[in-house]
């Protein structure tokens, strides 16, 4: 390469960039990286006009090192701008999500499906099992208020009732143990209890905090399922109790019954109860009565089957059992209970085999099962 010339050429270089509006040093600058990438490419690929050649990588070479001072400038100046450290305020769009998903061109139903599994973080089988419809049913329902929303704006919140419903099935399924979302569903309860002066938004807060504060005394220190009768009751919670019931008597008291306030109730009978068998166990039914009227749902009257055999005998229970499908998940283990308070133990065992086979998580297929063979061992 012959140095001499990429001398020679310098000057000249130099003095286009100026005229084009380099300022002097900085077209200095890039007319020396234009020297040194001269001399790494052309001893293998001379160029035939080498002043071109050194004008055109020049003034690359100053617009990139232009562009860089200026990007670099953008960033000190953002730098400069910045809020002192300091706390932040908390920003928490959780909510908000739970109204959008619950969209009017949505059936209720298919809004809380698509909320439990957009936001909420339930699978697809644990909504399923809320709904007490198959796995695959439950897919499609999913998949069709998808293809619903897909093409409208997220402007128009969903109603109050489908956003209760929605955290009303999360804290069940974090109250399982399944997943844990319980404390979750609290504070965005708590949340919506703030911003809505609605006493079904009360109920629901009343009645999430009645279960929750039993938590503790749910599982015995090797995992197992502790039933309610058994529980140890210094270990609930009576703080998040007494809040819950306060919680839940203001609401009562505008005279407004809904569900979860219905719900809450009979939760706050057990909680008040010093012992299982100080339980009200008669005006338990009559909330069930109340809430069979308000929602006439075959899980409340399966419920309700178990209280009227607390407070009747089991043979009235029974009763209660036999208008009932018999495919109702834990109907065989409500059965199964009825059954051995009865004194018919061969039948309830095995009624608790087959609920165990039934059950939809392993902790309670573990306690069914120990059922079934506490009472096979007594025969």
């Amino acid at each position: 390469m012959n140095e001499a010339l990429l001398r020679s050429l310098t000057p000249s270089v130099l003095g286009i960039l100026v005229r084009r509006g380099a300022d002097f040093a900085a077209a200095e600058d890039a007319v020396q990286d234009a020297l040194v990438e001269a001399l790494r490419v052309w001893p293998a690929d001379p160029p035939r006009d080498p002043k071109g050649w050194l004008v055109t990588v020049a003034w690359r070479k100053f617009l990139d090192a232009t562009r860089s001072d200026a990007a670099r400038r953008r960033r000190e100046d953002l730098v400069d701008e910045e809020p002192a450290p300091g706390p932040a305020p908390a920003v928490d769009d959780t909510l908000r999500l739970y109204f959008l998903c619950a969209h009017p061109s949505l059936t209720p139903a298919s809004a809380v499906a698509l909320t439990l599994r957009a936001v909420g973080g339930l699978t697809t089988r644990q909504i399923a099992q809320a709904y007490l419809v198959p796995e695959a049913t439950m897919a499609q329902r999913i998949s069709r208020a998808k293809r619903t929303v897909s093409g409208v704006r997220f402007d128009q919140p969903g109603d109050v009732a489908t956003v209760l419903r929605v955290l009303y099935l999360v804290f069940n399924e974090g109250y399982s143990g399944d997943v844990d979302l319980a404390a979750e569903a609290i504070r965005l309860t708590r949340q919506l209890a703030a911003a809505i002066d609605h006493p079904e938004v009360a109920g629901l807060l009343a009645l999430m905090l009645l279960h929750h504060a039993r938590r503790a005394a749910r599982t015995a220190p090797d995992g197992s399922l502790v039933p309610l009768a058994e529980q140890d009751r210094t270990r609930w919670d009576t703080a998040t109790i007494a809040e819950g019931i306060e919680i839940l008597q203001a609401a009562l008291a505008r005279d407004r019954l809904g569900e979860y306030q219905a719900q809450a109730a009979i939760a706050a009978l057990h909680a008040d109860a010093p012992t299982a068998g100080e339980t009200d166990w008669v005006q338990i039914v009559e909330w069930y009565d109340e809430l069979t009227r308000l929602t006439d749902s075959p899980v409340v009257r399966l419920n309700r089957a178990v209280a009227v055999g607390e407070a009747d005998g089991p043979r009235a229970g029974l009763a209660a059992l036999a208008a009932l499908d018999a495919s109702l998940p834990r109907y065989a283990a409500v059965a199964a209970y009825l059954h051995e308070r009865d004194g018919d133990l061969a039948t309830a065992a095995r009624l608790y085999a087959e609920a165990a086979q039934k059950a939809p998580n392993l902790a309670e297929r573990d306690h069914l099962t120990r059922q079934a063979a506490r009472l096979n061992s007594r025969r």
